[in-house]
Order: structure tokens, then C-alpha cells, then sequence
């Protein structure tokens, strides 16, 4: 039977435990809810939330992939709720990724996994990113080559090595991601790969590694001893 929030014991209504027990302490419907504020007709605003989060297996990273318009489907979500559910997944997955820039030495490839799924693990194209490192192997900076595709016309070798003398590196390490989730590093990624290689050698700018990265995991090159 449907109850309002309202009504509910103070202890249980979401905003009044966020205030007396901590936001920890809230479940993800119930931090939905006080996003969204009101339910519907029908159901309370921690209901409605419970039923979009069920839909995503409970998966904040996979609500956070639908659209406006997807989360309007809902009964109960219109344009500005749903704006605001989108907007606080934003926010969070922003927050890891500068989470994960203050990780800046780098110490093995899971240290390049935590600085560049945030950025590239969900996406649903594929984007080829460059880290530049210094001589002690910190990040001194990250940047988008390419979107949409790696091959040697898309990846402009020139212009990674035109950043890394403009940024004084030392170092780099190449990464892309996978939408389809596989972990397999194609004859594309292979061939794309031994060139930068090859120039950094020739230009003595150290190509360090190469990430496929994927929503749950990666590969690195170095590794799998393929680089």
C-alpha cells in the first residue's frame, strides 16, 4: 500500500535521515529521491527511484548512460527530474576523474586504468587519449588525439609528438577504449601502436605503455608483453 513520504516515520523519510544519521546511511533510491523530491500519484519518490534504479540492475554506472529522454519513460519523471538525476551522474563521474588525476605517479598500468576509465570507460564511441609523463613518471598532461576510431589516418602521430615537446615530457602512455567491452587489441591497435613507438625511439621520447580500457577493466600492452 502506498504511503507519503510524508507520513513515513521521521527517521525513514529521506531528507530528515540524510540531516540526523549521515549520508551514508541513505540508500541510492532514497539520495534519488531527495533529488527528484516528489513521487507520483501513485508511489513516493523512493518507490519511483527504486523502480529506475531496478531497470539499471541497480547499477548507478548503467543509469548513468541513460538519456533524458529514457528517463522520462518513467511515470512520474518529467524533463526537469530527469535533468536532475542526469546532472548528479555527471557530477559524480567528474568527481572520480579528478579523483583520479591526483594519482599522478605512475606506478603500474592499474594507475593509468584509475586516471582514464572515468574519462573514456563508458563511453559509446572510442576516443585515443595521450598521458604525458615526466622523468619521474608523474602525469604532467592528458590529452584527446582522436574520436571515433583508431587508425593511422584518424591518430596523428605528429601532433602527439608536437604536445610532448611542447609539454616537455619525457614519457608517454597511449590509451583508448573499447565500447563493445573486449578486451582484445586489434590489428589496428597493434600496427598504430609500433609506429608512435618506433617515432618516440627515433625522437628519444619513451612510449611507456598502451591501455585498452573498457566500463569494468583493461589490457595493457606492456603487460601482456605484446608492446
Amino acid at each position: 500500500m502506498y504511503t507519503p513520504i510524508n507520513q513515513w516515520a521521521e527517521d525513514d523519510r529521506p531528507r530528515e535521515k540524510f540531516l540526523l544519521k549521515g549520508k551514508s546511511t541513505l540508500s541510492d533510491s532514497e539520495l534519488l529521491a531527495i533529488l527528484i523530491g516528489s513521487g507520483s500519484r501513485n508511489e513516493s519518490a523512493v518507490q519511483l527511484c527504486q523502480r529506475i534504479l531496478a531497470s539499471s540492475e541497480n547499477n548507478l554506472n548503467t543509469l548513468g548512460k541513460m538519456s533524458v529522454s529514457q528517463l522520462m519513460q518513467f511515470k512520474g519523471i518529467g524533463e526537469a527530474k530527469a535533468i536532475s538525476i542526469a546532472a548528479a551522474l555527471e557530477l559524480g563521474r567528474r568527481r572520480r576523474a579528478e579523483d583520479a588525476i591526483e594519482l599522478k605517479k605512475i606506478t603500474s598500468s592499474k594507475a593509468v586504468f584509475d586516471i582514464m576509465q572515468p574519462i573514456i570507460g563508458e563511453l559509446p564511441h572510442e576516443e585515443f587519449w595521450v598521458l604525458y609523463l615526466n622523468n619521474s613518471n608523474k602525469v604532467i598532461y592528458k590529452a584527446q588525439l582522436s574520436k571515433g576510431g583508431i587508425t593511422g589516418t584518424v591518430v596523428d602521430i605528429r601532433l602527439i609528438f608536437k604536445m610532448a615537446f611542447e609539454q616537455n615530457a619525457t614519457g608517454l602512455i597511449l590509451s583508448h577504449n573499447h565500447p563493445s567491452g573486449k578486451l582484445i587489441a586489434s590489428e589496428a591497435d597493434l600496427k598504430i601502436t609500433k609506429r608512435i613507438k618506433e617515432a618516440g625511439q627515433t625522437l628519444e621520447i619513451q612510449v611507456l605503455d598502451h591501455l585498452i580500457i573498457t566500463e569494468n577493466g583493461y589490457l595493457s600492452f606492456q603487460d601482456e608483453g605484446i608492446f
